[in-house]
């Protein structure tokens, strides 16, 4: 189960139980930090939590102090420096030391599930993240929040309030000045299309107000094309990241459910036209393992005419050659063909059918991650390395709002 998953099971159990919860949230981070902006935690009043904001280190303290933290039901921001020197940091309110050279900057929002009579007026904070968060999941399509993180003028700007692009692509408003919003508003457009997150300052006359633009993405979808037995560990290592899993193969004896009883859906598919293929293996990850040569060539040159992130294809390169050779001439020329892996995975080593499953999964993931797969100790640039590109683009965008 990922992230997504396991917060919005906490969320309805809290629900359920019409029980109050806390939302921890990395909002910011400086210098070397395990988790990134946009992680989260689940707190129930007892201090029982879900999800992660670092490897372990910042957890106990982060459940011990949410709730009196948010105790007026605003929300708090609380900040926590990981260096060497516990006075590293002037206005770290807690450093552990760890030698890392981090500062880690949370939220924290009261999210209010029992009623509560007696405090009408306590703002119900972080009720719009819950809602993108819920909307994300159910609908398999990325959305854009931008929450204030830092103001210099409380009066006018208040930590936490909120911009959002929604699933089905309405912009809602959480936040009291306009110009504020208009801005932000766009500015969480080229994070919706960059599929990135970003951090800006807008200056106004009152002050800076400091504000992370947040894209959330929907869990990663794979479509597998091949029900045999090395399938198995690929659908099980999938479904530990959290991923959707279809499971396609012409053979109904091998497209059982109850032998991936790990996948979303099992389907047994005639070689023929599918005329759901298209919405389904669209930005997804595909691989093509049927061990089928007529299989194999029906799936491959229906994927092709569509447009998935990722296309691996089981076995030797000559192989998917002959393969690729014997599809029609448009089809080779597809775009797709772009994103075709063959042989499919990393070079890891081992042929046993958990060692190929651990290959295809991690290239895909370097794929989805924009990466190569190289070995960290080689990576020159930090492994969290800031994109460049989207902050250009805003920045572009900011200029052309001020010559308007």
């Amino acid at each position: 189960m990922n992230d997504l998953s396991s917060l919005l099971a906490a969320l309805e159990d809290a629900q359920r139980g019409q029980q109050d919860v806390v939302i921890a949230t990395v909002v910011k981070v400086e210098g070397s930090a395990y988790r990134r902006p946009g992680a989260r935690m689940i707190i129930a009043p007892m201090g029982e939590a879900t999800g992660t904001v670092s490897g372990g280190c910042l957890e106990s303290d982060v459940s011990k102090k949410a709730w009196w933290l948010t105790a007026s039901g605003k929300p708090a921001l609380r900040t926590y420096s990981t260096g060497e020197d516990d006075d590293e940091l002037e206005d770290a309110e807690l450093s552990f030391g760890l030698g890392c050279n981090g500062t880690v900057h949370i939220l924290f929002e009261r999210v209010l599930f029992e009623d509560h009579p007696e405090e009408k007026g306590m703002p119900r904070a972080a009720s719009l993240v819950v809602d993108v968060l819920r909307e994300v999941k159910a609908s398999g399509t990325g959305a854009a929040l931008a929450t204030v993180i830092g103001t210099q003028s409380e009066r006018h700007t208040a930590l936490g309030e909120r911009v959002a692009i929604r699933s089905a692509g309405q912009v809602q408003i959480e936040m009291r000045e306009r110009w504020l919003a208009t801005a932000v508003a766009e500015d969480l457009k080229t994070v919706l299309d960059a599929r990135r997150s970003a951090t800006r300052t807008y200056e106004g006359a009152d002050g800076a107000v400091e504000v992370l633009l947040e894209y959330i993405a929907p869990p990663r979808r794979l479509v597998i094309f091949g029900a045999g037995h090395d399938a198995m560990p690929l659908v099980s290592m999938a479904r530990l990241q959290g991923w959707h899993i279809t499971v396609i193969d012409a053979r109904s004896h091998f497209a059982r459910a109850q032998r991936f009883p790990d996948a979303d859906q099992v389907l047994s598919a005639p070689l023929q036209p599918m005329p759901e293929l298209h919405a389904m293996v669209a930005d997804a990850a595909v691989v093509v393992m049927t061990h089928s040569l007529s299989q194999d060539r029906h799936w491959l040159g229906q994927v092709l005419q569509s447009t998935p992130r990722y296309i691996g294809q089981l076995g030797p390169r000559s192989r998917t050659e002959r393969l690729l050779d014997e599809l029609p001439e448009q089809t080779r020329q597809a775009a797709a063909c772009a994103n075709l892996h063959y042989p499919v995975g990393l070079d890891l080593g081992g042929d046993a059918p958990d060692s190929v499953a651990l290959s295809i999964l991690a290239e895909a993931n370097a794929v989805f991650n924009g990466r190569d797969g190289g070995m960290l100790k080689h990576r020159q640039a930090s492994i969290h390395a800031v994109d460049v590109t989207l902050d250009r683009t805003l920045e572009q965008t900011r200029e052309l709002r001020m010559i308007s």
